[in-house]
């Protein structure tokens, strides 16, 4: 039996014996492509040579992509565990030809690879082919038909075609496409999954588990107008995707991607450490959850190591979302402590060899995920104990649905996302009412959006952008030039007269001294002027699409035409800029030295404000080790040290120990910054050196020193410390001795007496506080004795006391104190009281006993719901929570409506 790691590689040597370059996988993160949140095909990364705007080194490719699909149209979470062949991550396997061979030599290999050298029986594969489309006036593939049958030896009847959905390929609404051949194999009538739906047909395309989809080939050869008319491409391509999950289960012969080498390691450590045993039945809730964890791990190992952490918006949500997801599933298995931590290094030797940078990170990634197991599991128990709740509500319900509000509860209280909530919902029969959900995030979301400039939306597909000389960017800050055209908001211009009218547009150079925003170093700002100032054009960012550096801005005056001979000019921020990349560098050396060389960059940004540094690190840094940090830098500006740059093969700068950005695309030949060389023969001297395309100082001494302003966390395990440099620094350094100054003009100390004296102020003002609590206190008195009037007053429903009422403001404490008082009296009550202060100030408070819980009534659902009428908000345990509000008018409409909400569930209980 082959094992994966033959299958792969006997993949990517066949493809290399065929003159195919091995192209390494990208990373889960799509390199400058903001418009995909994972990278979900192997051609992502090829992406820019489909569209146009690139020339690729080489026409022909091969390689095994890492992919994750979570979320838009290519979402298989839901099937995840369930059936036995959808992931979350899988592996990608693919030849690419870029206006090469074409149908016949890809239909002939894949054939030759699956038939003749992988062995697979050929009377058990089907081949699909383009039916073509009446509505869009696409023809069908007869190319690709008459192929099959005349390259291999596979039968005409076994050659199918289909419909735009199943063999159509169109990167989006507009843009590259072409039809595609598919190739399914029939593992039989007993591996149909669809037996039970009535009227189903075992076939290709049909659904079921029976015909599985191994290979897709893709010939791109239209291209997609705006109005849906295709038009044939100047070029050919050839893009393939094979899933590695499916090609290893057929040739090990088992009858689920999961009982193969790629999850069986995982799958057996998952149920070690909870007791259980996995039998592969489909159905069984015991060996789905374990699916389901060793699903999960590998796309939240792939996406941490590839420099996604788990947070609260875009992919760092996704991330946390499956995390919290498998974590539930744990609970399923008994597991009520962080486990899947303890997978990674069970990852790590399965799929190590092959993508080496999960070893190289797997200790980060493991305290990443133990960091949110623990935050989350804090959580998740009690959360589980509100959902049982939610859907004992729901199954009495007409519509047997989880409230909008209580799925809205789960999520913000106990942090469980909507899906899965959905998830537990529908493992009860329930529903969930997404639409109230959406409805109460919408409400909360405050979250800005930062605007897009116009040329960044611009449909670019099928364009050939001219490419731009921009290697004077090293050398000068002013170059002479020429305008070749412009992108405005129709796309892009190559000829006629630009004026002040035409808005932001993104001109474009013959060459330029401008840096484009990349590797953390935002885009240079400047001027481009026409000879004898007959237009001005201020440059507001520089960018780069592809192989064309676009210096995005306004005309200021005048005009300028295409063929205008310009002198670009950089401005002054290009220095600062350089100084804090440099700085940049110095940094990682420094926290490298002081914390240990597992700490590695998870990003940062450049500009010529400030600098901002993103590592890994567990635990926030101590004062000691911030000002070895910073003192280690400022050594190394005062030793005025040489900073060298050379371009050199990737192999020879890896082999210097030159660092890499994990996750950043490089190619074949890599420029070096070296801190500590005098010149290129030098380089192996440097205490730093890193692969780097940013513009750096002569030498450290001209940073002229350096400051860290900040230390904080941005998510678990990564740090995050900003800092400044040069003028930046001065002028931060100004304003604290301005501050300082007014500090002792108002104590009336001098400034080194300052400390001593706000650590006087501070002690005195602890003692007061104190002082006031204990007044406090013993003034509580009254609150308690008007609570025990309430409930001599109190309406009862069987044995438990509805007690609601005003008191008296006399603080949090006593209310808290006088609710205590009057459960302890009644033995079994619904306590609600409030007050105001402050004027516009109004606190409720809600305390039930044991009894009255185990009843239906909680006080965190009471407190919810009352809390909006004094427009306020709040929330607690189910026996004792609070709320704030600013409408003292409304508090007795609110303790009216907590009696009202208490009596209807206790009438009902």
């Amino acid at each position: 039996m082959r094992t994966s790691k033959e299958i792969r590689s006997t993949f990517i040597d066949f493809f290399r014996e065929r003159d195919h370059k091995f192209v390494p996988s990208a990373p889960v993160v799509p390199v400058g492509d903001p418009t995909l949140l994972f990278t979900n095909a192997g051609m992502n990364q090829f992406k820019d040579i489909f569209l146009g705007l690139s020339k690729p080194d080489y026409t022909r490719a091969a390689n095994s992509q890492k992919c994750i699909r979570v979320s838009g149209k290519h979402n298989d979470l839901e099937e995840v565990g369930i059936d036995t062949y959808h992931h979350t991550f899988f592996e990608m396997l693919g030849n690419w030809s870029f206006d090469d061979y074409f149908k016949a030599e890809t239909i002939k290999w894949a054939w030759e690879l699956l038939v003749d050298v992988y062995g697979i029986d050929p009377d058990k594969l089907w081949a699909t082919v383009f039916a073509g489309d009446n509505k869009d006036g696409s023809k069908p593939d007869e190319e690709a038909r008459e192929l099959w049958t005349k390259i291999t030896p596979i039968d005409a009847e076994r050659v199918l075609a289909c419909d735009k959905k199943d063999n159509f390929w169109e990167m989006g609404e507009t843009g590259p496409c072409g039809p595609c051949s598919e190739i399914h194999i029939d593992l039989g009538p007993d591996r149909c999954d669809h037996k039970h739906i009535k009227g189903h047909k075992c076939e290709v395309n049909a659904g079921c588990a029976r015909y599985i989809e191994l290979w897709n080939l893709v010939f791109i050869q239209f291209n997609r107008q705006a109005g849906g008319e295709l038009i044939k491409l100047p070029a050919n391509y050839v893009d393939t995707g094979a899933g590695l999950e499916r090609i290893t289960a057929v040739m090990q012969d088992k009858s689920s991607n999961y009982d193969t080498d790629l999850f069986m390691p995982i799958i057996g450590a998952i149920a070690e450490m909870t007791g259980h045993k996995y039998t592969s039945q489909l159905g069984n809730k015991t060996d789905n959850a374990l699916r389901v964890i060793a699903d999960h791990i590998r796309s939240i190992v792939f996406a941490i190591t590839d420099g996604i952490t788990p947070g609260n918006e875009g992919r760092g949500y996704v991330i946390r979302r499956i995390l919290r997801r498998a974590a539930r599933f744990g609970r399923v298995l008994g597991a009520h402590e962080p486990f899947m931590y303890k997978l990674v290094d069970v990852l790590s030797d399965t799929m190590g060899d092959a993508f080496g940078e999960v070893k190289e990170r797997a200790a980060f990634t493991a305290t990443v995920i133990q960091a949110e197991e623990e935050s989350f599991g804090r959580t998740l128990d009690r959360g589980l104990e509100i959902f049982a709740g939610a859907a004992d509500r729901a199954l009495e319900s007409k519509d047997k649905t989880v409230s909008g509000e209580d799925a809205f509860a789960l999520y913000d209280t106990f942090g469980f996302p909507l899906d899965l909530t959905e998830l537990m919902a529908r493992e009860r029969e329930l529903k969930v009412d997404t639409a109230t959900f959406d409805d109460l995030m919408e409400q909360q979301r405050a979250r800005g959006r930062a605007g897009q400039k116009a040329i960044s939306t611009v449909d670019l597909s099928g364009v050939n952008l001219p490419q731009t000389d921009d290697s004077a960017k090293y050398d000068t800050d002013s170059c002479i030039t020429k305008i070749v055209g412009w992108i405005d908001s129709e796309g892009f211009t190559g000829k006629g007269r630009l004026t002040e009218a035409a808005g932001d547009v993104g001109l474009i150079l013959d060459s330029t001294c401008f840096y484009a925003e990349s590797g953390g170093q935002v885009g240079d700002c400047g001027m481009i002027e026409s000879a004898g100032g007959r237009g001005q054009f201020i440059v507001e960012i520089t960018q780069k699409i592809a192989d064309c550096i676009v210096h995005q801005g306004k005309l200021a005056s005048g005009s300028i035409s295409v063929g205008d001979e310009v002198t670009a000019t950089v401005d002054k921020g290009r220095e600062a800029s350089r100084k804090n990349h440099t700085a940049t560098h110095i940094l990682q050396w420094a926290l490298q030295d002081v914390l240990g060389e597992h700490v590695t960059q998870q990003g940062s940004l450049v500009s010529p404000d400030y600098l901002r540094f993103d590592f890994t690190w567990p635990k926030a840094l101590t004062d000691g080790q911030l000002k070895q940090v910073q003192h280690l830098v400022h050594d190394k500006i005062a030793e005025k040290i040489p900073v060298s740059c050379a371009v050199m093969p990737i192999d020879a700068a890896r082999g210097l120990g030159a660092m890499a950005l994990f996750n950043e695309k490089y190619g074949d030949e890599v420029r070096v910054v070296a801190i500590g060389a005098g010149s290129e023969s030098q380089l192996q001297q440097a205490f730093s050196r890193e692969f780097c395309g940013g513009t750096h100082v002569d030498n450290t001494g001209q940073i002229g020193g350096f400051g860290i302003v900040r230390e904080e966390s941005i998510s678990a395990g990564v740090r995050r410390i900003t800092a400044l440099t040069g003028q930046g620094l001065i002028d931060h350094l100004g304003k604290r001795s301005e501050v300082v100054d007014d500090l002792s003009e108002l104590l009336k100390v001098p400034s080194e007496q300052i400390f001593e004296r706000v650590q006087k102020l501070i002690a005195d003002n602890k003692k007061l506080a104190k002082q006031l609590k204990s007044a406090a206190k013993q003034g509580g008195g009254d609150v308690v004795a008007e609570a025990g009037k309430l409930l001599e007053q109190a309406k009862k429903v069987g044995d438990v006391a509805i007690v609601t009422g005003r008191v008296s403001a006399a603080g949090v404490e006593q209310a808290r104190a006088a609710i205590d008082s009057v459960k302890k009296k009644a033995k079994s009550a619904a306590v609600v009281l409030g007050f105001s202060e402050a004027g516009d100030k109004v606190t409720l408070l809600a305390g039930m006993t044991d009894d009255v819980v185990k009843k239906g009534v909680k006080a965190g659902d009471v407190i919810r719901q009352i809390a909006p009428i004094v427009d306020g908000g709040g929330g607690g345990r189910p026996q004792m929570a609070q709320a704030g509000g600013k409408n003292p008018a409304k508090l007795d409409e609110a303790l009216a409506k907590a009696g009202e909400l208490i009596n209807e569930i206790l009438a009902g209980s």
